[in-house]
């Protein structure tokens, strides 16, 4: 069972699969969306998914004919994506409360990519927060 919220915790979902790919999007929409690098994403099929709370805060915004991104209106974290035509839900994988892997990944729309970020490239990093000046 994987579970996912927004940052307030007042938008929940659950679904009843597992992850079988996950994709890191670097289209100009996504990184707009979520002010990042690139968006990571898996998909579960709608029949497994269902909101647990939230329906009061629950807002949505059609980036694209038959897309809909789904947010909290109250915190503004983007959570889940559908659509409409197709028959699963896209999970945004930053919002999950259940720990979950994958081997199967990939990124996509490199083409569309940020200037400033490289996912080939090697950085320095800290177990938490930024090192000491």
């Amino acid at each position: 069972m994987l579970t996912g919220s927004c940052l307030c915790g007042r938008l929940a979902y659950e679904a009843d699969a597992d992850l079988t790919g996950i994709i890191h999007c670097h289209c100009h929409t996504c990184r707009k969306t979520h002010g990042s690098a690139f968006s990571s994403v898996a998909s579960v099929p709608r029949e497994r998914f269902r909101w647990v709370r939230g329906e009061e805060v629950r807002k949505a915004f059609e980036s694209s004919p038959g897309k809909l991104r789904y947010f909290c209106g109250e915190c503004g974290s983007h959570v889940a994506a559908e659509r409409t035509e197709r028959s699963h839900m896209m999970l945004r994988l930053g919002c999950l409360d259940t720990a979950a892997t994958c081997e199967t990944q990939m990124h996509i729309w490199r083409s569309d990519a940020s200037t400033w970020y490289d996912p080939k490239a090697t950085w320095p990093e800290y177990p938490e927060g930024t090192p000491p000046r």
